[in-house]
């Protein structure tokens, strides 16, 4: 079992029937937390073990980057036996998880009303595509969710197509919602003595990550968004390239020798222009009354950004970081994955691990982003499809061995 008295959730059982990444991301996360998560699968597997594959016969990284720290057991809920032992499971479990599409889980005999008699104390947790309404029986997937969610709208620069964000915000993003639903249900049941549903849909989830857009939505009512590089605003928010759009403009400059990762974001809060405009070789500018105050910077950010980047080409990227934090002006490089997989301070922070697997040797994931004092983390590996089958089957819920044996030939696990 993975959880331990150490841990956080330490004695909370998760019965997780979720595949592909929104649902194993939130589950991933409660196993972090000391939760014992119990991934349930078909006999066949969740798909994702055999999608995306680098090595032949061997769980992809699509599978095991999402489902670490948990057991694995399968079972065949469409048939008669395997509804029994599923209602076991929910018997003794805290939490229930599950992203099948809409009804699926009502259509295997398991509807709330049902699941609330097995296990009054549950908290049912799923997450799907979309709330009730014209979307519900859409199929969703991470880029489905959003460009429904408001991301892909106003994402990209003005004069090119939507686009979509690298971050799995419809997926992942959703995960950790769901999470925090799930948290809450268990903390309201110490007072209340009941489960109850928890529902997450990516579009919402999407769409409360990209409030600040329906933020200025709402101000294009009053006139053009200063704030954005555009030249020309519709009624609604445009697409605005790198630009922060907050109270602090920011921009993407370009560093030396010009490579695709090879740019620095900066932000120019009022306190560094005198600063910036000294490492630029622009110093006058700090005096100039065309360039002073923020609010004479913000009609010419392009120009502004564009000066920066002139000064900024020249040098290395990490150069550019050097100096610029020498002045505590805000900044960042873009970081290429190459560099993130290999960076010390992310290694140090347990950020990338590398994790030991039994059949490809090891793998590196992302570790848990969640730190508790009192609830350390410690990334173990996937587990193998139906590994804990007989620890579970015979030594949790007390079937025989013979009847194991019968249930594996009869399709049943």
């Amino acid at each position: 079992m993975t959880g331990t008295p150490s841990k956080a959730l330490a004695g909370i059982r998760v019965l997780d029937m979720t595949h592909v990444q929104s649902g194993p991301s939130a589950t991933q996360l409660l196993a972090w937390l000391g939760a014992d998560v119990v991934k349930l699968e078909a006999p066949t597997g969740d798909i994702t073990r055999g999608q995306l594959r680098d090595l032949p016969d061997v769980d992809s990284l699509y599978f095991t980057m999402l489902n670490c720290n948990k057991r694995s057991i399968t079972l065949n809920t469409k048939t008669e036996r395997g509804k029994e032992i599923l209602t076991e499971l929910i018997r003794r479990s805290d939490v229930m998880v599950e992203n099948f599409g809409p009804g699926a889980v009502d259509r295997m005999g398991f509807t709330w009303d049902r699941i609330q008699e097995i296990n009054p104390r549950i908290v049912y947790a799923s997450i799907k595509g979309f709330g009730d309404g014209p979307y519900t029986n859409f199929k969703a997937y991470e880029v489905v969710a959003q460009a429904m969610g408001g991301s892909m709208s106003t994402t990209g620069f003005e004069d090119g197509p939507p686009l979509a964000t690298g971050a799995q915000i419809g997926d992942s993003g959703t995960g950790v919602h769901a999470v925090a639903g799930i948290l809450a249900a268990l903390f309201q049941r110490e007072h209340t003595g009941r489960g109850q549903r928890v529902n997450v849909a990516m579009q919402h989830a999407v769409l409360n990550l990209c409030r600040v857009k329906l933020r200025d939505q709402q101000r294009l009512a009053h006139g053009p968004l200063a704030e954005y590089p555009n030249d020309d605003f519709g009624t609604e928010v445009p697409r605005s390239g790198n630009a922060s759009g907050g109270g602090q403009p920011g921009w993407a400059v370009k560093c030396a020798p010009g490579g695709p990762n090879d740019y620095v974001y900066v932000i120019v809060q009022p306190v560094g222009w005198q600063p910036l405009s000294e490492l630029i070789g622009r110093p006058e500018l700090a005096e100039d009354p065309e360039w002073a105050t923020p609010q004479a910077r913000l009609p010419k950010l392009s120009k502004m950004f564009q000066l920066i980047e002139e000064w900024s080409s020249t040098l290395p990227k990490w150069e550019v970081l050097e100096r610029l934090n020498a002045h505590n002006i805000p900044c960042g490089p873009i970081l290429s994955t190459k560099e993130i997989i290999e960076d010390d301070s992310l290694i140090a922070n347990e950020m990338v691990v590398t994790v030991p697997h039994p059949e490809r040797g090891e793998f590196t994931t992302v570790g848990s982003p969640l730190k508790l004092s009192d609830s350390p983390v410690d990334v173990t590996s996937s587990p193998l499809l139906g590994e804990h089958n007989e620890e579970v089957y015979i030594g949790e819920l007390g079937l025989g061995d013979e009847e194991l044996r019968l249930l594996k030939s009869n399709g049943v696990i």
